[in-house]
């Protein structure tokens, strides 16, 4: 059975939302082995044993959050050419644009030369005062039906082998 490993950070819950239904999502059809794990205790050993990859981060300061990447920094040159070629794609939950998020999380894959199936998925919260950013996220239904409907492809191309 295949792996879809999903990382996640969530300060305020809104990633987290995202993750877990993007993991409910790729578990429906139990044709591959779903781990979500938070970033801060997610290792080299999990990112080697999986066949795919999910990367969930908030958007903080226009960037990846720092534990999302402490987990790259801690993972990066032990996985590096090993898993070339490996599926993945990535959620960002965003205050205002979250497009930055998404550029360094790319660079990143591209340097472990893993394969993007599917265009980044950035739910946007309009959290912009100190007050909205920091206050618990409640991701929509409408958000996390795609964030379901992307781990849910993400699965399925993995148990067809289509990558």
């Amino acid at each position: 059975m295949r792996t879809l490993l999903i990382v996640y950070h969530s300060m305020t819950g809104g990633t987290r939302q995202m993750a877990e239904a993007a993991a409910a999502g790729a578990g429906e059809g139990g044709e591959v082995r779903v781990r979500l794990l938070p970033a801060a205790s997610t290792g080299p050993g999990e990112v080697l044993a999986a066949d795919g990859y999910l990367f969930a981060t908030p958007e903080n300061l226009a960037a990846m959050s720092g534990v999302m990447k402490d987990f790259f920094d801690r993972c990066y040159y032990a996985a590096l050419g090993q898993v070339n070629g490996r599926p993945y794609a990535c959620m960002v939950c965003a205050g205002s644009d979250g497009h930055n998020a998404v550029r360094q999380l790319e660079r990143i894959a591209t340097g472990w030369r893993l394969n993007a199936v599917a265009p980044a998925l950035i739910v946007c919260t309009h959290a912009e005062t100190p007050e909205a950013i920091l206050r618990p996220k409640h991701i929509t239904d409408e958000d996390r039906l795609r964030c379901h409907e992307l781990g849910a492809a993400l699965a399925a191309g993995l148990a067809l082998g289509v990558f």
